[in-house]
């Protein structure tokens, strides 16, 4: 859960290698010095013991009894970097090159890599030239060395061309003297998810998770509130991610000893729970469920805005000892359950790391962290867009000075495009890890979007219902978006990415559908998003329906592909209800004469007759009627006025 998890990982590894290595090799060591030799080995006896300070303490009386001693100087800089103490091991790895030539590529490359983690990248690039030079060398070392030799390159370059870049800390409100980090948000940027670490209440010296809200009041942000159970407990609960609406939570539990937390069971490491809102309140979380979770390590969710797609980061050792860490994708499928996942293609995911991904609400544009792409050293922020066809970009590094040569990672891109969100120790913050926010660069901002936000009710007594949204493509009839109103106060926030035509279904088993279209074709202005409460209609005798996504050509009865999605949701209400006879009923605006008008909304109406006709409903449950311009239901003085006077509707006639 950790930032640092990684480079953990990575220097056990080293050191247990390292560890190994040295036993292998007694007998075999470049010094003659019988008190060197006896500090060496009792350094690998504190290495066993991860005593790091005491493998230390030993080492250095090794390399001074015998300042040629080469293993020696290795085993010492792998033990200062696992204390962070890089400046130092920098210096004991350019002893190496001085002292020996033993272990003259391998210490080469490790010092590299130490140069660019600290933003030395001309001494970077050049040791890692001359690793690179050397023989012999691994093949997995060539390939990282070239790596991290185009990020030499890349971070030279980009020192030279900065990105615009303005640090806002978000204040009070928002961070604390503990660190805030993983920033989520909903679409109308005004509600604020994080984690908190905070001291452990039960447990002196340990420290646990929590998620935190805080919601905007004025324009600035209210004071962060502990979400509480079922959601929080004294276990870890981090990196989350809400669904666009704010509606369902999915986030990361570890195991530990004591188990994942109250009532929580898992399949191993880190699984990954969802939660819906239920109110002002949070539903017990449930474990997402094999195949999703696995005993391999599953974290850093992103939730995309169609409802149905889930990103998340997995972690595994292969047969080979090997670790990998990259980005999967699962959907959501019509019983519920989540769909096998998949690895995104090797255009996103590297060789090396990734993690912290966020999809934004447009659909297309991933944001994440990557320390397997050319960047400035360390995990890098960078931007990947999925084009017409569904295929991603590679990744572009967002830049310096976002990047760094330190870690940065969880990045959330608000809604308009406009803000993104991460967490930084930079000097200047409250504590530790604080959350900021920066003005994202125009040629890195997702695609335009808006959003419908609402609540739907029982038109006859007002009840809050909780009802289904589609959101759907008319060039293709596909589903883009799926999503629910909340069950307690009935409210709705759906994203409506800007580019296309939709149409908007809402529907609820006991009620007739709602329907309704936007042309957001052209890009439409975020600061002014649709705001509209749906009446929902129950299904009783006299009851219509505007059919608002039913479309014909100007002047014409001529039914336009986009209708098809409408009329396959009437047909299927009729389906449902084998007992429902309906009126089809035409309608025109005031524009030609009487005879012209009735006959083409009698055409009209008889179109959608035939349609439902070809998807095997009775004729005896259909009539058609044309009404032409007698029954408006607006002025025809205006545009908008006969636009909404050209309708078709149904009528309920009998149960």
């Amino acid at each position: 859960m950790s930032f640092d998890r990684y480079y953990c990982i990575l220097l056990i590894i080293i050191l247990m290698s390292s560890s190994l290595d040295i036993k292998a090799q007694r007998g075999q060591l470049s010094t003659s010095s019988s008190k060197a030799e006896k500090a060496y080995y009792k350094a690998t006896e504190c290495l066993d013991q991860r005593n790091y300070k005491c493998a230390e303490k030993e080492l250095r009386k090794a390399v001074t009894a015998d300042e040629g001693f080469s293993e020696a100087w290795m085993v010492l800089a792998e033990v200062l970097v696992d204390q962070n103490n890089i400046d130092e091991a920098i210096k004991v790895y350019q002893t190496v090159l001085t002292k020996g030539r033993r272990f003259y590529p391998e210490a080469l490359y490790f010092l590299g890599t130490l140069e660019l983690s600290t933003g030395l990248y001309e001494e970077a690039s050049r040791h890692l030239k001359d690793f690179l030079n050397s023989q012999p060398i691994s093949k997995t070392q060539e390939e990282t060395a070239h790596t991290k030799l185009a990020s030499c390159e890349f971070a030279l370059q980009a020192l030279q061309h900065p990105v615009p870049f303005v640090l806002n800390n978000l204040g009070s409100a928002v961070n604390s003297e503990y660190s805030e980090y993983f920033p989520c948000l909903t679409i109308d940027n005004q509600t604020l998810l994080f984690t908190r670490r905070l001291p452990d209440a039960e447990v002196e010296g340990r420290e646990q998770e929590d998620f935190f809200i805080s919601k905007k009041q004025n324009g600035n942000w209210g004071i962060a509130e502990n979400i509480g159970l079922p959601i929080n407990t004294r276990y870890n609960e981090g990196a989350p991610t809400l669904s666009p609406d704010g509606n369902f939570l999915i986030f990361t539990a570890c195991s530990n000893q004591l188990g994942y937390g109250e009532g929580r069971e898992g399949y191993g490491s880190c699984d990954l729970f969802i939660s819906r809102k239920m109110g002002q309140h949070w539903d017990w979380p449930e474990n997402i469920g094999f195949p999703v979770n696995t005993s391999k390590w599953e974290t850093q969710p992103s939730f995309s805005s169609d409802g149905k797609t889930l990103f998340f980061i997995r972690g595994f050792y292969d047969k080979q000892n090997t670790y990998h860490q990259d980005i999967y994708q699962t959907v959501l499928l019509e019983d519920g359950s989540w769909s096998e996942p998949e690895k995104l293609p090797d255009c996103i995911n590297s060789p090396g790391i990734e993690e912290s991904i966020f999809i934004h609400p447009d659909g297309q544009t991933l944001y994440f962290s990557s320390d397997g792409w050319p960047g400035m050293g360390g995990l890098d922020i960078f931007v990947s867009r999925k084009d017409s066809s569904g295929q991603w970009s590679t990744p572009i590094n967002m830049g310096y000075p976002i990047n760094t040569f330190h870690d940065e990672n969880s990045l959330m891109v608000s809604a308009d495009g406009k803000l993104g969100y991460f967490a930084t120790d930079r000097p200047g913050g409250y504590g530790k890890l604080d959350l900021y926010s920066f003005e994202i660069p125009l040629e890195l901002r997702p695609r335009i979007i808006t959003y419908f936000k609402g609540t739907v009710f029982d038109e006859a007594d007002g009840k809050k219902l909780s009802a289904k949204f589609e959101l759907i493509d008319l060039a293709t009839g596909q589903t883009i978006i799926q999503s629910e109103s909340d069950p307690v106060d009935g409210s709705f926030l759906v994203a409506l990415p800007s580019g296309k035509r939709y149409a908007l279904n809402v529907s609820h088993p006991d009620y007739l559908f709602y329907s309704d279209h936007f042309d957001l074709e052209s890009n439409h202005d975020y600061e002014h998003p649709f705001l509209k409460d749906i009446p929902m209609q129950a299904i009783k005798v006299g009851e219509s329906v505007v059919l608002r996504n039913v479309f014909f050509a100007t002047d014409s009865y001529e039914l336009m592909p986009e209708s098809q999605a409408e009329l396959d949701r009437l047909a299927n209400l009729l389906l449902q209800n084998p007992n429902m006879q309906i009126e089809i009923a035409g309608h025109t605006d005031n524009q030609g004469n009487d005879d012209y008008n009735f006959d083409l909304s009698l055409k009209r109406a008889k179109a959608v007759y035939d349609y439902l006709l070809n998807k095997r409903i009775e004729p005896q449950r259909l009539t058609y009627k044309g009404y032409g311009e007698t029954q408006p239901v607006d002025t025809n003085d205006t545009p908008e006025g006969r636009a909404k006077n050209r309708r078709t509707e149904f009528k309920i006639i009998r149960l």
